[in-house]
């Protein structure tokens, strides 16, 4: 067994290769760390969830190992299983049972005696607000209480590491909203250990306490959210000009300008100080008689974060078409009550 210190997941050049062709996870390495919600943070078809499969051992590695709480994922799969909590990206509950009968369902797969389970049912419940609909059946359920109930049934078993796959896919802002307390709660009043994916930007800023930015199947950065954003060295400035020359030059002669970079017909700049920096800019480009058509001023985002380390935004990336058909159905089931 691994030395665990606390280091509760730890991977080391960790790989999936399927059909000896398709390398979904490329030799990444990470350590979570014990009592923080870590993000895998990416688009879909990035990786994040076949990362998740094997953490969970419900694949097994190409190259490379991981531990989680000290056991190997390869190895010692059954200690594995006992430890961790687990809620999938799609929704697992049986419609055609009770939410009370879900809990007590998931918790006689993991041998629980039925007089720990009933209380920890009720528990459970009460945890996720669901109490007053524990005796209807889940066919009846809104996407948000199905979101909940599989949140309950991933904590029945006391999970020392809990691993949530795109917890908010599907549901409207209030829900999510939501969901992020319920998530709060799990670290900061039972010390749990969270592992979670991703694609949402504001999402992974609010929760997280690490990011790891994950693109094509490979770790290219892993940070704070406050880290990440003052790696970019300041604040981005985008200009739009009417001439057709490259004026890149003339931009990075402008005192505090760090870094320009063309894309199009615009400009990305990077500034010590956006607000001090841009008027500085345009009259360097009105001297030069030039017409600005556009101007943008932000403090660093992630979604800046992911263009920078990956050179495409967030929104541009292409899902895979497995990706994009376990999202909609993910979101047809959580739209559809």
């Amino acid at each position: 067994m691994w030395k665990m210190a606390e280091e509760i997941i730890k991977a080391e050049s960790l790989t999936k290769i399927f059909n000896k062709t398709l390398t979904a996870v490329d030799h990444v390495d990470f350590n979570v760390k014990d009592g923080e919600i870590f993000g895998f943070l990416g688009p879909n078809g990035a990786g994040k969830t076949t990362t998740i499969n094997m953490l969970i051992t419900v694949l097994k590695p190409t190259g490379g190992r991981a531990s989680v709480l000290g056991f190997d994922i390869a190895r010692q799969s059954n200690e594995v299983r006992r430890v961790i909590g687990v809620v999938p990206q799609e929704y697992t509950a049986d419609e055609d049972l009770t939410g009370y009968e879900n809990i007590m369902l998931c918790a006689d797969l993991y041998g629980i005696p039925r007089d720990i389970s009933r209380k920890r049912a009720d528990e459970l419940l009460e945890l996720v607000e669901l109490s007053d609909f524990k005796d209807k059946k889940v066919e009846t359920y809104s996407g948000g209480m199905r979101r909940r109930l599989e949140l309950a049934c991933g904590l029945v078993n006391r999970p020392k590491v809990l691993f949530l796959d795109e917890p908010t896919l599907g549901l409207d802002v209030q829900t999510r909203a939501a969901t992020w307390d319920y998530i709060r709660r799990l670290k900061v009043e039972y010390g749990m250990t969270i592992f979670m994916t991703t694609h949402y930007l504001e999402e992974a800023d609010a929760l997280c306490d690490r990011i790891a930015i994950i693109d094509r199947g490979k770790i290219v950065v892993t940070g704070t959210p406050g880290e990440l954003k003052d790696s970019l060295g300041g604040d981005i400035i985008k200009i739009g000009t009417r001439e057709n020359e490259d004026l890149s030059d003339l931009i990075r002669g402008v005192e505090h300008v760090k870094e320009v970079k063309r894309e199009g017909g615009e400009y990305r700049i990077k500034a010590e100080s956006g607000e001090m920096t841009a008027p500085l800019i345009i009259e360097a480009l009105r001297k030069r008689g030039c017409t600005v058509t556009k101007l943008s001023l932000t403090e660093p985002t992630l979604n800046e974060v992911y263009l920078e380390y990956t050179g495409r935004a967030m929104r541009d990336e292409e899902e895979s078409k497995e990706s994009f058909i376990s999202q909609r159905m993910t979101l047809r089931r959580a739209r559809g009550r």
